[in-house]
């Protein structure tokens, strides 16, 4: 059984999935922090989440509000990776460092506790939730500071109007995954093949962008632009009408082609 915790105050609004999930669950243990109570992540939704963030030998799972470690231990034990579960509840601390050893997987499965919103995980690959909505946009602008690509997957609940890159439907609860974007908002210097050289303008929310090419004194909508972690693709027709397309990876204030077909700087602020 996995658990994670939910404030007191809003457990009125959760939504029928998991209040019904509640009721199904044969008295179900209460420990309460600082002011949140924890109840359980269905066995196969555990599964799910951590295969729909594509989770591998090489990740750092960390599981905010980790319960009795479920999650951490399970992507251990079935995917390899290494799992961090960080819980304010000492009591379940124990119980989750017990369980991993039980699995066998106590060196790759850690439990700490503390708060979360104040612990260093930016290391994490991945991270999971499952928290209302308000703890969730609470989080969120640490997790849009984490590495860009690293993935988000909550239970339940989303992350208010960052919408989800992917939803999984899984029995009567819903799975919801996030790439954390790279920051390109702004202006960017562009040298493409042939050295030919423009400023590309960009505008974003969160993955979504928008934005236009400034080419010889011209500006060009930029189509199909996408964003998804450190991935960037955008075109734009010139002024003959012909489509120019750009895909490529973001690297702090640099951004390039895995080809070097292109390359492009951030341009220094006004």
């Amino acid at each position: 059984m996995n658990v994670s915790r939910l404030l007191v105050a809003a457990a009125m609004a959760l939504p029928l999935a998991a209040a019904a999930q509640l009721e199904r669950h044969d008295a179900p243990p209460i420990v309460e922090g600082k002011d949140v109570i924890w109840v359980p992540t269905p066995d196969h939704a555990v599964d799910r989440m951590l295969a729909l963030a594509r989770v591998g030998p090489q990740d750092l799972v960390v599981d905010l509000g980790s319960g009795d470690g479920r999650i951490p231990i399970v992507a251990a034990k079935r995917y390899g990776a290494r799992g961090l579960g960080i819980e304010f509840s000492p009591d379940l601390v124990a119980v989750s460092r017990r369980n991993a050893r039980a699995e066998g997987v106590a060196d790759r499965a850690r439990f700490v506790q503390a708060d979360f919103f104040e612990a260093d995980f930016r290391d994490a690959t991945v991270v999971t939730l499952y928290l209302l909505p308000s703890l969730n946009v609470k989080l969120r602008p640490k997790l849009l500071d984490m590495k860009p690509g690293t993935r988000v997957v909550s239970h339940v609940f989303r992350m208010g109007d960052w919408e989800p890159d992917e939803t999984l439907k899984v029995g009567a609860s819903e799975l919801f995954l996030w790439r954390v974007p790279a920051k390109v908002d702004g202006r960017w210097r562009v040298t493409a093949a042939g050295g030919a050289r423009f400023e590309l303008a960009l505008e974003q929310r969160f993955q979504q962008l928008s934005g236009r090419a400034l080419v010889s004194g011209g500006s060009f909508p930029l189509r199909a632009a996408q964003l998804s972690g450190d991935e960037i693709r955008f075109a734009y027709a010139d002024a003959r009408g012909l489509q120019q397309t750009f895909a490529g990876r973001v690297a702090g204030p640099r951004m390039a082609s895995t080809d070097g077909a292109w390359s492009a700087v951030r341009a220094a602020a006004n």
